[in-house]
């Protein structure tokens, strides 16, 4: 399935200064997003809006998910003054709201948490009145890694299940799915007033049995936000589109997933983990406001 439906085309209003001062800030600060490394869509929409999601330890993946455009091979060696310098970006683009994620570091005997802590720790020193999301990968299911992070001061703690069980070992093939929900079910049970959140693609091959499946765990293990979008292949080399969901399907597995209770549900074609997230935040806390 090479040809892409008439629905993913967009018309964006885009601000080149913006997207300009943001790469540029990017490229003196020594850093990497999430938004450039794996080519996501949405990424000049959100330079536009001066945000991005800062991916930290390096720009190369120790895993090979078949859906990720990361690059994957022997990693870098960690920069111990990242941490700093996105802490200074933040600062310097006024962000209110920030998500910090990173390339998945087997390699390292924490899996690279003690550097995600770090980084949270730096924000918070510089007293930006911001909140503050990490989207982390499994740690490799070490309950203790995730205490260290939780250890510290952040709103939402976010790692994706990225697709239904069936394909796990196809598209996740280094990750377990229990162990992926687990991680959700144990940021709950070590900071229970933390929002936790997950997100999950469609188009690769699941059925609604299946995406049931997924969100029932979901609820299982008390996940608070649920973001759902279309999978788009990011290069030959990546896993091939099995299906492109119309808007109209993605407004109906909205309406499947809320009826699960989640506290948000966010779906459709261009949707990704991060994006947004900061209005679904608020959203949550405005209708907490408004029930109190």
């Amino acid at each position: 399935m090479n040809r892409k439906p008439d629905w993913l085309k967009r018309k964006i209003s885009l601000n080149s200064l913006n997207i300009n001062q943001v790469r540029n800030l990017i490229y003196s600060s020594h850093l990497n997003t999430v938004c450039q490394s794996a080519k996501c869509p949405n990424i000049f929409e959100c330079f536009g809006k001066k945000t991005a999601t800062f991916m930290l330890m390096g720009n190369i993946c120790t895993r090979n998910c078949g859906f990720c455009g990361i690059k994957s091979g022997k990693p870098e060696i960690l920069d111990e003054d990242e941490p700093s310098r996105v802490a200074n970006a933040v600062k310097e683009m006024g962000l209110k709201y920030v998500v910090i994620t990173s390339v998945t570091r087997d390699d390292l005997p924490d899996g690279g948490v003690s550097h995600f802590a770090k980084t949270v720790s730096e924000i918070n020193r510089l007293n930006l009145e911001l909140r503050i999301e990490c989207l982390i990968p499994d740690f490799k299911g070490n309950v203790n890694n995730l205490e260290i992070l939780l250890a510290e001061d952040l709103n939402v703690l976010n790692h994706n299940m990225e697709t239904v069980k069936k394909n796990f070992s196809k598209v996740r093939k280094y990750a377990d799915y229990e162990t992926s929900l687990n991680i959700l079910k144990s940021a709950k049970s070590l900071k229970p007033d933390i929002y936790t959140k997950s997100g999950f693609m469609l188009g690769l091959g699941e059925n609604r049995e299946e995406i049931v499946e997924l969100l029932s765990d979901l609820k299982e293990a008390d996940c608070d936000i649920v973001t759902i979008g279309q999978y788009l292949r990011p290069s030959g080399l990546n896993i091939q589109v099995k299906k492109y969901y119309r808007p109209e399907e993605f407004e109906s597995i909205k309406e499947l997933a809320e009826n699960f209770n989640f506290k948000a549900v966010i779906s459709g074609i261009f949707v990704r983990s991060s994006y947004g997230a900061g209005i679904i935040l608020d959203g949550i806390l405005n209708k907490n406001k408004t029930k109190n």
